[in-house]
């Protein structure tokens, strides 16, 4: 068994000054942004732009694309199933067990599936003073806008080890 320190001490891809800072912008640039279209909760766009950053563009966008269907299946399922049952946790677990379905049939990622689950159990499961419709319309657009944000960053300001390479940080 390989110790502890060889999974977390970096060999290839080690964080950086510029990563950073890349990634401290564009975590910014994305919550200003959804406080500019006064989203309610504008943290969301920024944690999807977290993620996103987190990869160069060229890994980025198809799994983006991804993310953002599942984001999208997940704020509509979970926009209906609340709207059509009383929050608990066997409506949830139907939804999230019907978007596997869902996602199955139309053959997408399991990062879609990975997203839909998420934003279902937000929409679902979080306590709020608003319709579920509203809170998944909210959901979408934050995701999305976060999505976009670090996309569109990342085309701009890119990971260049990643970048000058020609390589994807997965490819050995």
């Amino acid at each position: 068994m390989e110790p502890l320190s060889k999974l977390i001490i970096a060999g290839e891809n080690p964080s950086s000054l510029m990563n950073a800072a890349r990634t401290a912008v564009a975590a910014i640039l994305s919550y200003l942004v959804a406080r500019l279209f006064h989203l309610p909760e504008a943290y969301w766009a920024p944690i999807a732009t977290l993620i996103v950053v987190q990869s160069n563009l060229g890994d980025a966008l198809p799994i983006s694309l991804q993310r953002f269907a599942g984001t999208a299946i997940g704020a509509a399922v979970g926009a209906v199933a609340a709207a059509y049952f009383p929050v608990s946790v066997w409506a949830f677990g139907l939804a999230v067990f019907l978007i596997e379905l869902f996602c199955a049939i139309l053959r997408v990622e399991r990062s879609a599936y990975r997203y839909a689950s998420i934003t279902v159990a937000i929409v679902m499961l979080v306590p709020r003073s608003i319709s579920a419709c509203l809170i998944a319309v909210h959901r979408f657009s934050e995701v999305s806008l976060g999505i976009a944000v670090g996309l569109v960053l990342s085309a701009l300001w890119p990971d260049w080890p990643s970048s000058r390479l020609g390589q994807s940080k997965t490819t050995p």
